[in-house]
């Protein structure tokens, strides 16, 4: 595949940071294309996510209700959060799970990991599945609004269908939550990447 990959390969030629925020930055880079032209690339650079369905022993799965600025509405979505400086996917999951919601996993399995915005941000989101669910007491951060419910994981998929979520990390989680319970598919014994 990496042979594959030099015929495509776009290689920098600058990189100029143009906004540095307090938890996203953007770059403009010029890069050199593979017929030797230059052109323009901007992108977002993020730290890293988890998501993490939560499937208790009913068959029902912890989501959240928040709003999200961007598109001035609320979203249901499974818990999902930054990963800090340092910090080991699975233990952002474990930290997310309990700060969001206050449940707590007896077992966690990576599940995945993806690339929800390629073509503009190098952002990954790790997905794992949470198992063995105690609940607890929520610890939300400053500035952190959201709603728990639990639902049936049948109803999640309609959701998805009718239009209801919208989230993407939400329905891939959906859809591999569907093969999961339909033991049409086992997690990779893999771990994410550092």
């Amino acid at each position: 595949m990496a042979d594959q990959d030099s015929t495509l390969r776009e290689e920098m030629v600058t990189s100029e940071r143009v906004f540095d925020g307090g938890f996203l930055h953007i770059n403009r880079d010029m890069v050199r294309l593979p017929d030797g032209k230059v052109t323009l690339r901007e992108y977002i650079l993020h730290p890293g996510a988890v998501m993490i369905i939560p499937l208790l022993d009913d068959g029902q799965v912890v989501m959240e209700r928040q709003w999200r600025y961007p598109l001035a509405r609320a979203f249901f979505e499974f818990p999902a959060g930054k990963i800090d400086p340092g910090e080991a996917p699975l233990v952002t999951a474990e930290r997310e799970l309990r700060e969001e919601t206050g449940y707590r996993a007896r077992s966690m399995e990576y599940l995945c990991t993806i690339n929800n915005a390629i073509s503009y941000s190098n952002e990954h989101i790790d997905l794992y599945l949470a198992r063995g669910l105690s609940a607890g007491a929520r610890h939300l951060d400053a500035g952190e609004f959201l709603d728990v419910l639990t639902v049936p994981a049948q109803r999640v998929l309609e959701w998805v269908r009718d239009g209801t979520v919208t989230d993407v990390k939400t329905i891939i989680g959906a859809f591999w939550l569907e093969k999961l319970l339909a033991a049409t598919w086992t997690p990779p014994p893999s771990t994410p990447h550092p």
